[in-house]
């Protein structure tokens, strides 16, 4: 997939992982009574920021690292259908990491 969104300075953009609409037990859960999750797959990184003495620091986070992020982190947009999220690298918690 060739992701039209091109990040700028510090900014990341990040696709939502579902999470189950199972229990352990087989009771399925309503969309209604499910939180949206707070894991995403990066799909781009934009270069970096500048830092005070005018060099780019270097981003933390690359594609295809698994983050944690706030429930209201982020701008929503949609890209050929699909809602993405643009969050400033800040906004990320954690890597999770594999």
């Amino acid at each position: 997939m060739t992701l039209k969104l091109r990040p700028l300075h510090d900014r990341v953009v990040v696709k939502r992982i579902e999470s189950e609409t199972k229990t352990a037990s087989g009771i399925v859960i309503p969309d209604a009574a499910t939180e949206k999750p707070d894991q995403g797959e990066v799909l781009a990184v934009g270069p970096g920021r500048r830092g005070e003495d005018g060099k780019l620091v270097a981003m933390d986070v690359k594609v295809g690292d698994r983050v944690l992020f706030g429930k209201y982190s982020g701008q929503t947009v949609k890209v050929d259908g699909q809602e993405l999220l643009v969050m400033k690298e800040d906004d990320l918690f954690a890597v999770v990491e594999k």
